[in-house]
């Protein structure tokens, strides 16, 4: 089964983007409770879309157990790293974006594309109705939430005084910076506005936001947002 097919059926697609919307893998049973379908229906669907490379599959234990006793580790999915756009037909649209991108002069091209960015951050932060938080972990928490709203999975992975660090398979502007990695800037743009729409803008502007890995097939990008601690 391909991509298309597998959207293209609607309870593949819900199943799907329950899946895409959770900020950690969910078990079968997991499905199957927040569709109210039975747990066979549900593993069958999530088999489907590991086929269909829109899942992947994994095990783990979640008695927080291990050793002799501990039990079967449960089998779980997780959306798949999305390098590219799910597009049908394909519109190409990332590559409309790149040639934008090398339009600009290479003198301030970063600054440009951080602030067009950040605009973009700041748009799909009302389009998830995120509200800024009491704390930087909340904070965080809701914008992954809110990301998820959206179809985009996202979970926090740590966060100190003076860091964060975010997980992402599906990053909405991955597919743009494997095309092109100069979108770096814009990437990081996108991430500084979301931060501002969870956290407040005064929080966005003491902050640095760097991704990582976005280019690897087989792993998720890493968002690092460095605080400005006089910010």
């Amino acid at each position: 089964m391909n991509r298309f097919d597998a959207l293209g059926d609607p309870a593949l697609r819900s199943t799907a983007l329950l899946v895409r919307g959770a900020p950690k893998p969910l078990t079968a049973d997991d499905v199957a409770e927040r569709l109210d379908i039975s747990r066979s229906v549900a593993r069958w669907r999530l088999e489907r879309l590991v086929d269909a490379g829109l899942v992947i599959a994994g095990f783990e234990r979640r008695s927080g157990r291990s050793g002799p006793g501990a039990g079967r580790p449960a089998k779980t999915y997780a959306a798949a790293p999305e390098t590219t756009a799910v597009e049908f037909p394909r519109r190409h649209s990332e590559r409309l974006v790149n040639r934008l991108v090398d339009a600009l002069p290479q003198r301030g091209r970063a600054k440009h594309l951080d602030q067009v960015g950040y605009s973009f951050g700041l748009e799909l932060g009302r389009v998830a109705r995120l509200r800024p938080a009491t704390t930087i972990r909340a904070s965080l928490d809701r914008l992954c939430r809110g990301l998820g709203r959206l179809g985009f999975q996202a979970a926090v992975e740590s966060v100190t005084d003076v860091d964060a660090t975010i997980v992402s398979a599906t990053c909405p502007l991955r597919p743009v910076v494997v095309t092109d990695t100069d979108a770096r800037a814009l990437d990081a743009g996108m991430w500084r506005g979301l931060l501002a729409a969870a956290a407040g803008p005064k929080v966005a502007v003491a902050a640095r936001c760097t991704t990582h890995d976005c280019l690897d097939t087989d792993a998720p990008c890493r968002i690092v947002v460095a605080f400005d601690q006089r910010g």
